[in-house]
C-alpha cells in the first residue's frame, strides 16, 4: 500500500550509510558511529540476503543491530583494551605517582593539603609536620595517598 522512495532502499543504501558513519566516526572524539556503522552494513548483507523486506523491518533491525554492536563493542574493548603511550592522560592524579612533595602545612588526622604544581590537592597519610618530604604512593579519587619519604628508605632496607 505504501508507495514512495522510502520502499526501494536496498543493501547499496545500507552500505552508503555505513560509508558515511565511517566518514563521521574519522572525525568524532569517540568510538560511537563506528558501531552504528557495523549495524548499517549488517542490515546491507541481511537485505541482499532476503531483499523482499520492508523498510521498517530493516530500521528495526538496525536498530537491533546498533544495540548488539555496542554492548559487544564495548565487552570487547573492556576485555582488549587500546595500549597507548600516554595512560595516565586522562588520570591526573595517578601521573604524580612516585613524586617527591615538600609539606607546606602539615598532615592532621590523616589528612591535609598538597601544593603540587599549581594546585592544591586533599592528601592522606599519617600525621607529619611542616616541611616534611612525602611521596605519593597511589590515588583514591580525588585525594592523594602518601608516606614519608624516610619512611619509604626504613622499609626499603632489610
Amino acid at each position: 500500500m505504501s508507495t514512495g522512495w522510502i520502499t526501494t532502499v536496498g543493501p547499496w543504501h545500507w552500505v552508503l550509510v555505513a560509508i558515511v558513519l565511517i566518514i563521521l566516526e574519522a572525525f568524532s572524539p569517540a568510538a560511537f558511529f563506528l558501531w552504528l556503522a557495523i549495524a548499517a552494513g549488517t542490515v546491507g548483507l541481511v537485505l541482499a540476503v532476503f531483499p523482499a523486506l520492508d523498510w521498517q523491518v530493516q530500521l528495526v533491525l538496525f536498530g537491533v543491530f546498533s544495540i548488539l554492536s555496542l554492548i559487544l563493542g564495548r565487552r570487547y574493548l573492556k576485555r582488549h583494551p587500546i595500549a597507548t603511550d600516554t595512560p595516565t592522560l586522562n588520570k591526573r592524579g595517578h601521573q604524580y605517582i612516585g613524586r617527591i612533595f615538600t609539606l607546606d602545612q602539615p598532615i592532621v588526622n590523616s589528612t591535609g593539603k598538597l601544593r603540587v604544581d599549581d594546585t592544591i590537592w586533599k592528601i592522606s597519610g599519617p600525621d607529619c609536620g611542616e616541611g616534611t618530604q612525602m611521596r605519593v604512593t597511589d590515588v583514591d579519587g580525588v585525594v592523594l595517598l602518601v608516606t614519608p619519604v624516610d619512611e619509604d628508605s626504613r622499609s626499603a632496607v632489610p
